[in-house]
């Protein structure tokens, strides 16, 4: 940032989107926002068929050093098979599931989920595409 720079002068802009499909069809997406100045990006998940507003209020924020992406349950179909998350780049990992109440505990390495149940995609690899998770890319 110059010094006639500053995060006031940052804006949030739109940036694209991510289909998620399943057998063709689009079952959600993820909207992509990316700050003008710091490059960051925010993200926010839609789920066809759920009209309900999140819980926080302007752009999610993720901690340094972890990345957006979408976990895939390899066991699932429909719109309960994929879920945002904020992945770490290795270790012992948790999220939440799809029921944002079970917990998943898994691990990870190179932002990739290790586990026999899930597999995962980065967002910031895959803007304005459509994915089919089908089968594990």
């Amino acid at each position: 940032m110059s010094e006639n720079q500053s995060k006031t002068d940052d804006k949030i802009v739109y940036f694209g989107v991510i289909n998620i499909n399943e057998k063709g069809k689009t079952i959600g997406a993820i909207d992509v926002w990316r700050s003008v100045i710091t490059k960051e990006l925010f993200c926010e998940e839609k789920r066809l068929g759920i009209l309900d507003i999140a819980e926080y209020i302007g752009m999610p924020k993720i901690e340094k050093g972890n990345k957006w992406a979408v976990a895939i349950n390899r066991n699932r179909i429909g719109k309960d098979r994929w879920k945002l998350i904020k992945i770490l780049e290795e270790g012992t990992f948790k999220f939440y599931d799809t029921d944002d109440e079970t917990i998943i505990n898994t691990n990870v390495k190179n932002y990739q989920i290790i586990d026999n149940d899930w597999w995962n995609f980065l967002v910031e690899s895959n803007i304005n595409r459509s994915i089919e998770i089908t089968k594990e890319l």
